[in-house]
């Protein structure tokens, strides 16, 4: 297990870390095709190289710009973890944004850059992978963006909430009115699928279920079913104070009973620096894996307000 956070700052808003691991189960991953990216105030950059922690330094980096983002590349297309390494390479080349528009033109950019470089390498299907990301300026609250399955979640001092929606065919069931909130809710937080509809990189099967389309499509109230008007995928997102933040991949929710590990969550970051959180989430998963576990790499990026 990795464990990042020395020698980064945040500023005086906010402390940040990730974790990151293989994966938990008696049939282990072969490689952690999972990633993240953390940008500090000052420029200094912490992601995954060949499955290593890595460090650069980002030039003309704004003071106090932050930059967080968990990534998980697709295992059953080849070059999942290559295509994962690939956008954090891209991402830190993305200047400083300010607006969602800066931030979507900016990261369409990429993804319509890197669609066409792995389209011209072999492989058994395109590459993809999820991208849920926090751009944070110095004085504003985050800008998210998110495309794929990895989560964000807010944990409070009793519970947990999911801030994102799944890319997943259950969502693009409840946005043609084919699934209730009850039953997107059973399918998506209930059990494990391992299905993605959309994917950095890849592209999209959200309007065309039977045709992949290039572009990305981004999930809002104009096309969400009303239940998940509220959590559009390029949005400002107020932070509580109390609250605990957490981009996670999906290797913590794949197994029988999601919710069950993920319902640890507040008494594991109680009192914690986000370092001792995002380390006593990975090693309580791996110390307690939940039943029906279907082996899946973890990563973690745990956000806190500073007092």
């Amino acid at each position: 297990m990795h464990v990042i956070s020395e020698a980064l700052h945040f500023g005086p808003r906010f402390e940040l870390a990730a974790a990151t691991s293989v994966g938990a189960g008696a049939l282990k991953r072969s490689e952690n095709q999972d990633n993240f990216l953390l940008i500090d105030a000052s420029g200094q950059a912490a992601f995954l190289a060949g499955q290593a922690p890595a460090r650069s330094q980002v030039n003309g980096w704004p003071a106090g710009h932050v930059r967080a983002a968990v990534l998980d590349g697709m295992g059953g297309h080849g070059n999942g973890r290559e295509a994962a390494e690939a956008v954090v390479q891209g991402l830190l080349a993305v200047p400083a944004c300010t607006s969602h528009a800066m931030l979507a033109a900016e990261l369409d950019q990429l993804h319509a850059r890197l669609q066409q470089q792995f389209n011209q390498t072999p492989a058994a299907r395109s590459p993809g992978t999820t991208l849920t990301l926090l751009e944070i300026p110095p004085d504003g609250d985050p800008l998210l963006y998110h495309v794929g399955d990895s989560r964000l979640y807010e944990v409070s001092e009793n519970t947990v909430t999911c801030l994102t929606v799944d890319h997943v065919p259950a969502t693009v069931h409840a946005m043609a009115g084919l699934l209730d909130e009850s039953g997107w809710r059973a399918r998506v937080h209930g059990q494990h699928h391992p299905q993605i509809a959309q994917a950095f990189v890849l592209g999209n099967v959200i309007n065309d279920r039977l045709e992949l389309q290039l572009p990305l499509v981004a999930l809002d109230a104009g096309n969400l079913p009303p239940f998940l008007a509220h959590l559009g995928d390029r949005r400002v997102l107020p932070l509580q104070r109390e609250a605990v933040y957490v981009l996670a991949s999906d290797g913590f929710w794949s197994c029988a009973s999601p919710d069950e590990a993920i319902a640890r969550w507040p008494a594991l970051c109680r009192g914690k620096t986000a370092a001792q959180a995002s380390e006593a989430i990975l090693a309580d998963f791996l110390r307690q894996p939940p039943a029906g576990l279907h082996s899946d790499n973890l990563t973690a990026v745990v956000l806190r307000l500073k007092a």
